[in-house]
C-alpha cells in the first residue's frame, strides 16, 4: 500500500491528491493520510489549514486507517518513536528532497511526505484530474458572471501573493521572486501575444494591487473571501493566459485552464534556496514559460 500525506494549503493538497490519483490509475492500492490537519490546529505559530478536498463535487479518494499508517511508519507515540530509532529498516517513509523523484512510481509499499509541486508529476494525467477537481456551484452569482466575461475576452489572470510572504522566514524563503520586474515582463509578453488583453488581478492584498495597477485594462477580483477564496482558483482557470506567483494556488489555476491555446507563466524560482537550470526546468515543467526576478523571459 502507498499512503500519501496530505498537508498545506489548497494548491499543495491538489498536488498530493494528484500523486495519489496517479497511483490509483496505475493499479496500486493507495490511501490519503489527513491527520496533519488536526495536528496543526493544536500548534501555535503554524498556519492552520483545513482539509479542502471534501469541498469539491464528488472527488474520489480513500483515507488510510491508523493501523495502515502504523504498518509503514509506526505509531505517533513512544512505541513508534522507538521503532524508528531501533529498527529503522522496518520504516517505509519517503521524504521529498528534490524537485522531481521519478523513483516514487516504483513504490508499492511506502508512506510519502512532500508537496510534489513539479509539473512532471501531474502533466500526464491532467485530464483525469480535471474530471475529479470539480468546483461546486458558487452561491455568489458574481462568480458565474465574471467567468463568462473571462471566457469572452483575451483574459489574463495575474496572481500577486503578498501576505505571509512578506514576513519572517517566509520572506527569506519566498520573497523578492515575483518582483515588479517579473510582473512587468510577464504583462508585456502577454500584450505582445494579445494587444487587447484584459488583466484580472488576484491577490491577498487588494489595496496594493488597486494602487499598483490602474487603468481600464485591469480588473481587481475581490468577490471571494474566507472559505470562498477557493473560487479564485476556478476563476483563474477560465482565463486564457495565466501569470502565476510562486504559489501552488495559481499553478493550479493555470493547470485547470482548459483553453487549447493557453499560456502559463511562472517565476524561474519557487523558493530562494533553488537554482534555475533552464534545461532541467524545460524538461520538468513542459509547456510553461519562465521569467526571472530580474524580468528575463525564457520562452
Amino acid at each position: 500500500m502507498v499512503i500519501v500525506q496530505m498537508a498545506g494549503g489548497l494548491g499543495n493538497q491538489l498536488q498530493q491528491y494528484s500523486v495519489y490519483r496517479k497511483y490509483v490509475g496505475m493499479g496500486v492500492e493507495a490511501r490519503l493520510d489527513v491527520s496533519w490537519f488536526g495536528k496543526t490546529a493544536l500548534k501555535s505559530g503554524v498556519t492552520h489549514r483545513q482539509f479542502a478536498l471534501p469541498r469539491f463535487d464528488h472527488m474520489a479518494y480513500e483515507c488510510c486507517t491508523d493501523q495502515e499508517k502504523a504498518a509503514l511508519i509506526g505509531t505517533d507515540g513512544l512505541a513508534g518513536k522507538l521503532r524508528r530509532k531501533i529498527a529503522p529498516g522496518s520504516i517505509k517513509w519517503f521524504h521529498e528532497s528534490l524537485m522531481y523523484h521519478p523513483e516514487i512510481w516504483e513504490f508499492d509499499d511506502m508512506y510519502l511526505s512532500g508537496y510534489f509541486a513539479c509539473e512532471k508529476y501531474h502533466a500526464d494525467h491532467l485530464e483525469d484530474l480535471k474530471e475529479q477537481i470539480r468546483f461546486p456551484e458558487s452561491g455568489n452569482p458574481a462568480n458565474r458572471k465574471l467567468a463568462e466575461e473571462m471566457e469572452n475576452c483575451r483574459s489574463v489572470s495575474v496572481h500577486v501573493r503578498r501576505g505571509d510572504y512578506l514576513s519572517g522566514d517566509n520572506d527569506a524563503l519566498f520573497g523578492n521572486i515575483c518582483t515588479d520586474a517579473y510582473y512587468e515582463s510577464a504583462i508585456a509578453f502577454v500584450r505582445r501575444l494579445a494587444p487587447d488583453a484584459h488583466f484580472y488581478l488576484f491577490s491577498d492584498d487588494t489595496a496594493y494591487v488597486r494602487e499598483k495597477y490602474q487603468g481600464n485594462e485591469y480588473t481587481v477580483v475581490d468577490i471571494n473571501h474566507g472559505q470562498d477564496d477557493f473560487y479564485d482558483m476556478w476563476l483563474m482557470s477560465h482565463c486564457r493566459y495565466n501569470i502565476c506567483a510562486n504559489s501552488t494556488f495559481s499553478f493550479w489555476g493555470a493547470r485547470l485552464n482548459g483553453h487549447e491555446d493557453k499560456v502559463m507563466i511562472r517565476p524561474t524560482l519557487h523558493r530562494n534556496n533553488q537554482v534555475f537550470v533552464e534545461r532541467e526546468m524545460r524538461e520538468l515543467w513542459p509547456a510553461w514559460r519562465f521569467i526571472s526576478p530580474e524580468g528575463e523571459l525564457y520562452c
